[in-house]
């Protein structure tokens, strides 16, 4: 029996992200919910949300994230031999969401499958990318995080409605001679997982704010730190901290703690919205696409969500 063989290391190729037209501001929320614009930007941080057209389904927002990742890193379908799609919304379970974005982007033969760690789940799919690169068992991999959160949104919920967003992001991983993707630190913790559930009554997503603010501003820190730890990396080394933009208080708490004092904190999720595993792979593409950080910078991916799961790790922007 003979073993694949792999590569001395993994990096991102290539970078794309895809936003819906359609937007929810705040001026419109503070409408539905008696409330004004601006405490629905205390609260959030946000401005505006990206919302899915009627006809948008999640593979159709993957494949247009994937696209301009492959056109990124100057590569074509036939390059790509895995898909991995990390969603937690599509609206059916088969086909997966990988497989319907590799025939519409014309990816054939490639393997394909989806993981659902929620908003930490594009975290979850670069790390298992890399682990497949270095193995030997892929060559190039497209890691996707796709999101259409407004079908799982009630409207009439305010702790809900003012949150979420849909888009799509990308990344190619591919083998290098170093490593451009550093060791993932993740966990779970699911004697808490009611805190973020789809509610079976309504089939509404349904949160418990405070205690999630609580949980993500206390927990999540020291994870980002032994993530930086492990790649031999100082927090002041790194040029961009990116958090999983669930809320961008919860954002700037979380990047406040790290002592990374010359790195710039994404803040995608002010006019996106949080797009759960799509949020870091689009403020990531948004970071280097706008000149705020430049190819081979360090920087901090930091996924947490429901679950409640939770993932990091450093790596070098394509």
């Amino acid at each position: 029996m003979r073993s694949s063989q792999g590569s001395a290391g993994a990096r991102l190729f290539g970078v794309g992200g895809y936003r819906p037209e359609k937007t929810l501001t705040n001026d419109e929320l503070a409408t539905r919910f008696g409330k004004s614009a601006d405490w629905v930007a205390a609260r959030t941080g946000m401005r505006s949300r990206a919302l899915a057209a009627k006809d948008e389904r999640v593979p159709d927002m993957a494949a247009a994230a994937g696209s301009a990742a492959l056109a990124d890193a100057d590569l074509g379908a036939d390059d790509i031999d895995l898909v991995i799609a990390a969603s937690c919304s599509a609206t059916t379970p088969i086909p997966s969401v990988s497989a319907e974005t590799a025939g519409l982007l014309g990816i054939k033969k490639a393997g394909a499958f989806d993981v659902n760690s929620a908003c930490a789940g594009f975290c979850y799919a670069t790390a298992v990318a890399s682990d497949l690169v270095r193995a030997g068992s892929a060559h190039r991999v497209l890691v996707i995080g796709a999101e259409r959160m407004s079908t799982w949104i009630d409207d009439d919920d305010l702790g809900t409605a003012i949150i979420f967003g849909d888009g799509a992001g990308a990344a190619v991983v591919g083998a290098s001679d170093e490593l451009g993707i550093g060791p993932v630190v993740w966990g779970s913790d699911g004697t808490a997982s009611e805190l973020i559930a789809i509610d079976p009554a309504d089939r509404y997503l349904r949160m418990q704010g405070r205690q999630v603010f609580r949980w993500a501003t206390t927990e999540i820190h020291p994870i980002a730190l032994t993530a930086c730890e492990n790649a031999g990396v100082a927090p002041e080394e790194l040029a961009a901290i990116i958090p999983h933009q669930a809320n961008l208080r919860i954002v700037d708490a979380i990047a406040a703690k790290l002592g990374a004092d010359n790195a710039v904190v994404a803040h995608d999720g002010e006019e996106t919205g949080n797009t759960s595993a799509a949020s870091i792979p689009l403020a990531l593409a948004r970071l280097r696409d706008t000149g705020q950080v430049a190819s081979g910078d360090l920087a901090l991916l930091v996924g947490f969500g429901a679950g409640l799961a939770y993932a990091a790790q450093v790596v070098r922007v394509p």
